[in-house]
């Protein structure tokens, strides 16, 4: 069992999934405290964000920083600036010293470092239950509001995001906006998802020839590098296919064995990561090639194209040429704004750096300089 920064005497208790510690510390902390303290105050309690609890990946690992009683509180945006900073304080106050054992005070071990550990305090909680405006909160997540979301504000949120805030669980829902504001985000709208498809058939197309190319020069770590970005690339295709938001790397593995296609096309992907040499690489990754291939075509949302594996050109490589599923599917992209963007995709699809995905603004304004360039 891993352990948390307690004192010695108080033992690490059971490990609790976070949305039930979560669920717990709503109904049988701050529930009460809002109940004396706000009778009628209007208010929505959720546990969405970031945290590994969000997304049901946490463990008893997870216990070691930022994870623990923890909860979101949404107020009408009157409310919010009227009561926010006298909330939070009552709360900080008034909650338990902990929920089932787990301490709601959490101490920063660096000052300069917001990153919380549980401890147990005989003072005020320095708890991590939030207290936001919804549309504040989902502009600094999304950089949208609850409002539908255009075109480019679905290229600009990176999927990690979206999943973050669709996700997790809503305890109480009084406001009567968040629900709905999640359920306007749970999927893209119907041309995205094509062109997003599209994109992410061009990205394979891009490199499935490199594996042999690689491995023809002598190049084996090159070769099997290009397959591991290639079996990465699959994996969230058929995330994508299968209508599911694909989270970063941490969790990507997870997520994928959670899809219906996982249990047969694991074998295929492991095979190609697991290959030391070229023959037995070419042969998984074109398995799962063909195998995918015959995903897209079931969901009917393109002509149906071949997917049998076939020769790179003149070039002695079997690629599968997932170029002409990316053409299929942009065929059927009938949206003028998308229809004028090249394949490049979401903001995700072509950029993976954590610094760059966090903040809203230089994801919009990226995702308005490729829209410009495109139109120049």
């Amino acid at each position: 069992m891993d352990t948390v920064n307690t004192p010695p005497s108080h033992p690490t208790p059971d490990f609790i999934p976070g949305l039930d510690l979560s669920r717990l510390l709503y109904e049988e902390a701050v529930r009460p405290v809002l109940d004396r303290a706000y009778p009628g105050l209007r208010y929505a309690a959720a546990r969405v964000g970031s945290g590994s609890e969000v997304l049901g990946f946490d463990t008893a690992r997870s216990a070691d920083h930022e994870w623990g009683p923890r909860l979101n509180l949404f107020l009408a945006p009157d409310d919010a600036a009227e009561h926010g900073a006298d909330l939070r304080r009552l709360l900080a106050e008034r909650l338990p010293k902990h929920v089932r054992g787990w301490p709601t005070h959490f101490r920063l071990a660096d000052p300069e470092v917001p990153i919380g550990h549980m401890e147990l305090t005989d003072s005020a909680v320095d708890h991590r239950v939030s207290v936001d405006d919804l549309d504040h909160w989902l502009l600094t997540q999304l950089g949208v509001t609850a409002a539908e979301p255009a075109v480019r504000d679905w290229l600009a949120m990176p999927q990690q995001r979206l999943a973050e805030v669709t996700g997790g669980a809503v305890f109480h829902d009084g406001l009567g906006t968040l629900g709905p504001a999640r359920a306007r985000l749970a999927w893209y709208p119907d041309q995205v998802w094509r062109y997003l498809l599209a994109c992410q058939w061009q990205r394979i197309s891009q490199e499935e020839a490199f594996v042999g190319r690689c491995a023809e020069v002598g190049d084996g770590l090159g070769s099997a590098v290009v397959a591991g970005r290639l079996v990465r690339d699959l994996m969230r295709l058929c995330l994508l296919l299968e209508r599911t938001y694909a989270p970063y790397g941490k969790w990507l593995g997870r997520s994928f064995g959670r899809l219906a296609v996982a249990g047969e096309l694991t074998p295929s992907l492991a095979g190609a990561l697991a290959a030391t040499e070229y023959p037995a690489r070419e042969r998984h990754l074109c398995d799962a090639y063909e195998y995918v291939a015959g995903l897209q075509n079931g969901t009917g949302l393109a002509a149906p194209v071949d997917p049998a594996r076939r020769p790179y050109h003149s070039r002695p490589f079997q690629v599968l040429h997932a170029e002409r599923f990316a053409q299929a599917l942009a065929a059927t992209v009938t949206d003028p704004e998308l229809r004028g963007l090249p394949l490049t995709g979401g903001v995700d699809q072509w950029a993976d750096s954590a610094d760059f995905l966090g903040p809203a603004g230089p994801r919009r304004a990226a995702v308005d300089a490729l829209a410009r360039a495109a139109r120049a």
